[in-house]
Formats: C-alpha cells, structure tokens, sequence
C-alpha cells in the first residue's frame, strides 16, 4: 500500500446511473432529453478526484451500452471500477431529471428493479475496503434488497477494519415503500457514520429542527464526528465538538441544473478534509469554514452546467472563485 498505507482515500458504495436532463421542449411540450453519467456516489467520487484524491467504486450496472458508457467514464475520470459489477439479468438504472425556472430539479425513476438495487453481498469487494482511508455510502442502496444487506455487509466491514464513515442520507422519497421506512433507514445510516452530509430538508424530515439543532443532535446523539448540514442556495452548516459555523453561497451565480451539487459538496469537501490530516472531531473552526467555502464553491459552479459527475468544475476556478469572494481571508 501507498499514500500513508493506503492506496485508496475513498471507497464508495451505491447507484451508478444515467440521468436525463431536458434541454429543450417541443411544441406539445414533450422535453428532449440528453443522458448524462450520474449517481450520488459517482458524483460524490468525481469531485474526489477532480481535486487530488484516489477513488473506487462498489456497485452495479447492467451489461448494456449504458453501463459500459458508465464504466468507461468513471475509468477517463480515475475512478477505480473494478467493484463495478455488469449484471446481463437487469437494466444499468435510469433517472429522468425535471427543472424548475430556477435550476431547481425533481427526480422519476426507472428502478424496479434497477441494476443498483440488484448488488448482492457475495459481489461486493472487501479488498477495495482494505485499500481506502474513507467508506462513503448513501440510502439508494438501503431501499431495496439485496442492495441493502450488501451495504449494511460493508458497512460492518468497513467499521471492523477501522475505516471513517461517510454517510449522505440523499432522500428520494418517490424511491421508499413509506416515509416510515425512509427514516428507519437513514436513521441506520446515521448511526454508522463518522462524518455526515445532510440537507436541511432531510433534517426538518427527519425530527422538524432547524439546521443548527440537526447538527448538535447528530453530534451529541448519534456519534457523528463531523457535519456538513447543507441549506440548499443559502449554504452550510459546519459543526464539530470543536465549535461550529456557517458560509454563505457565493452570490451572482446563473443556475442552470442543481443536480449533483450536494454530491459535489460533499465531494468537495472530504477532499479538503483529506488534506488536513486530522481526525474529523480534531478540526478547528477555521479549519471546517475553509473546507466548506471550498466546498460551496465548488458545488454552486457546478449548477452552471448540466450533469452531475460531468460537471464537477476545474480546482483553479475553485481557488478563483475563493480570491474573489474571500480577498482578505486566508484560504
């Protein structure tokens, strides 16, 4: 192993997808639609290695144009694929993506089932587990089985060997059986994790609190190290037992497709967590508001264009976007 002892910062597990996104209407009002690589762990790992850092993936597609097409675009990006499994019994899963005037958008998808779900425990591969720092799971592979024993199976191995989690409950409510079954779930998640994404959303879904209330009660009971508790165009939340803070978004930016951009965030920003070499608990305030300005950085550019795993923007437009809006803070 290398990079410290390992040969992988992150390990992810969940959908790889193809999302398609309008970009024009006809006269009936029937959308064309442009398929773009997607997934929340996809989207998540692009930004990973957008900006330095050594991923894998755990997942299915099917053994079809689209998951080849998938394959092969986590492989151009550095993604490691060798935990993708291309499964001829079902179809790769597809999402089809809605926009609102403000970028804004709603999710319909053809998963039932969908090659994601179909991930049995005996595919999933440990040894991508043993390389990595980080393991980084959602909920869209806790909706069905045999998906969700695969990742409660990793998510065991991954806390046997000492390995951080990572957790974004990433709620698709069209997705789950009931909003009973949802919140069981990612109330498992949230319990398993090291460090948390959430939306302020998932928060008010979950117990009806605010976002400052959400984040102390992941840290005092659940266990979290480290939360990230996203809101939305108005920024994040960051909180830690050392302290806690909040950034705004950067203002002025020209929406055009929001999907991806919490992935991205959280992409982000464990990619600048990385970096800092410290356990998430140990970060200084200072240091959780410069990993989330990088973070809201990264994820408000990435609305600027369609896609999720395709539109994760270039670091030195990040590190432009800092300068202008943070001229006189340190970076």
């Amino acid at each position: 192993m290398t990079r410290g002892g390992f040969e992988l910062d992150v390990v992810a597990l969940g959908e790889l997808l193809i999302d398609f996104a309008p970009v024009s209407t006809n006269a009936a009002g029937y959308p064309t639609l442009a398929a773009q690589p997607g997934g929340a762990p996809g989207n998540f790992l692009a930004a990973l290695q957008t900006y330095g850092c050594t991923t894998a993936l755990i997942g299915k597609v099917g053994a079809d144009r689209f998951g080849d097409l998938l394959k092969a675009t986590l492989a151009e990006k550095g993604i490691e694929t060798r935990g993708i499994v291309s499964d001829p019994a079902v179809f790769t899963t597809l999402a089809f993506v809605t926009l609102d005037a403000t970028g804004n958008r709603e999710f319909s998808f053809a998963r039932k089932p969908g090659a994601d779900t179909c991930l049995r425990t005996d595919e999933v591969d440990l040894a991508l587990i043993d390389e990595a720092k980080v393991f980084h799971f959602g909920t869209l592979s806790l909706t069905d089985e045999p998906a969700r024993a695969a990742t409660q199976k990793a998510v065991a191995y991954a806390k046997e060997k000492g390995r951080l989690i990572s957790f974004d409950p990433n709620l698709r409510k069209p997705l789950w059986p009931s909003e009973t079954a949802a919140k069981e779930q990612i109330e498992w998640g949230l319990h398993q994790a090291d460090i948390v994404k959430i939306s302020d959303e998932e928060i008010a879904f979950l117990w009806g609190l605010s976002p400052e209330e959400g984040a102390q009660k992941l840290l005092k009971g659940y266990g979290v190290q480290l939360v990230y508790a996203t809101l939305g165009p108005r920024g994040c939340r960051f909180a830690n037992r050392q302290g806690s803070g909040e950034v705004a978004s950067p203002a002025g930016i020209h929406v055009v497709d929001t999907t991806g951009a919490g992935d991205i965030f959280g992409g982000s920003a464990m990619s600048q967590f990385l970096k800092t070499g410290k356990a998430p608990a140990d970060l200084t305030v200072e240091e959780m508001r410069a990993i989330t300005r990088f973070a809201c950085c990264a994820a408000s550019l990435s609305t600027q264009t369609h896609g999720g795993i395709d539109s994760v923007p270039e670091e030195r437009l990040v590190h432009d976007m800092l300068r202008t809006r943070f001229p006189f803070e340190p970076m």
